[in-house]
């Protein structure tokens, strides 16, 4: 792997601060907590302990927040030729390779024991998983082979509501795989409406995500297919009485700007859209936010 050229300038404390902030990529760390919470809020029944959320606060950001930071260490290389990442940690030489990649361990470590402490064997399993399926599976070994990687980052990503679920109610079952289900396909057209705005970037750093490998039209055609599906799928949780009549309206409403939106894009003539894309984290927040004030 590539390394990048170190930068001889003088030591600024400042600045790198601000580049151990953004190295564990916090705004995924927040998604991935929204996540877990609202997997504790369900799984407890609407009553969260609130020292289990702490420690699951503290686990899955930790976990999210050092998986982040291998795939960092991990594509360093590939972060280097590309106009989007250039300037990040690690690229720019802000924060050494081998800082990051101890950063990161520990980060990883720290959680798993936290999580075997304080939350139980169950969700340092969950835990585990998904550092092991996002950090190994997908960035060290799909990413750079096959446009189907983000189907096994998705899993990764779909884990933390699991997680949260766990640590409230103690097993999983089916409303906990409700959940993961709709993150597993929301985060498809989600990652691909991002992908196709950087479509020039990833090809020139040999990635081949869904854009570069199958070209535009057909992005744009799976992109309508998935978020199609979101619809049947947001609807299970008021069909097995997770939440009612307010959480139905919202999901169909949402559903139908979302497929709406989507349409529009497949016909226009544009090769990105990213009003998709914001959208997409817009929807999934609104979604989760009502299923928990709405529950049953």
């Amino acid at each position: 792997m590539k390394e990048t050229a170190a930068i001889d300038t003088p030591f600024n404390l400042k600045q790198f601060l601000r580049a151990l902030l953004i190295l564990p990529k916090p705004g995924i760390v927040l998604l991935s907590l929204v996540a877990g919470w609202t997997g504790v809020y369900i799984g407890s029944h609407g009553s969260p302990d609130i020292y289990i959320l702490l420690w699951t606060t503290v686990a899955l950001g930790l976990s999210t927040a050092g998986a982040a930071t291998l795939n960092n260490f991990i594509d360093r290389d590939i972060d280097s030729t590309m106009k989007r990442t250039s300037k990040r940690s690690l690229p720019s030489g802000t924060i050494s390779p081998a800082f990051a990649y101890i950063f990161g361990i520990s980060l990883v470590v720290i959680s798993l024991i936290v999580s075997d402490f304080y939350l139980g064997r169950l969700v340092t399993v969950l835990n585990g998983a998904a550092i092991f399926t996002y950090v190994v599976l997908y960035t060290l070994y799909l990413k750079r082979t096959t446009p189907f990687a983000t189907h096994i980052g998705g899993i990764a990503g779909a884990l933390p509501p699991l997680i949260g679920y766990a640590a409230a109610h103690g097993t999983l079952d089916f409303n906990s795989f409700v959940l993961f289900l709709i993150i597993v396909v929301w985060q498809q057209p989600h990652f691909w409406a991002l992908a196709l705005k950087y479509r020039a970037d990833y090809a020139s750093a040999g990635v081949p995500i869904l854009p570069v490998a199958k070209g535009v039209s057909a992005t744009k055609v799976r992109l309508f297919w998935y978020t199609l599906a979101l619809l049947p799928t947001t609807m299970i949780p008021y069909y097995v009485e997770m939440a009612g009549i307010y959480y139905l309206v919202t999901a169909v409403v949402l559903n139908v700007a979302y497929i709406g939106l989507t349409v529009r894009f497949l016909y226009s003539e544009r090769e990105k859209e990213m009003v998709l894309f914001f959208f997409s984290i817009f929807y999934l927040g609104v979604l989760f936010a009502v299923l928990v004030l709405d529950m049953i």
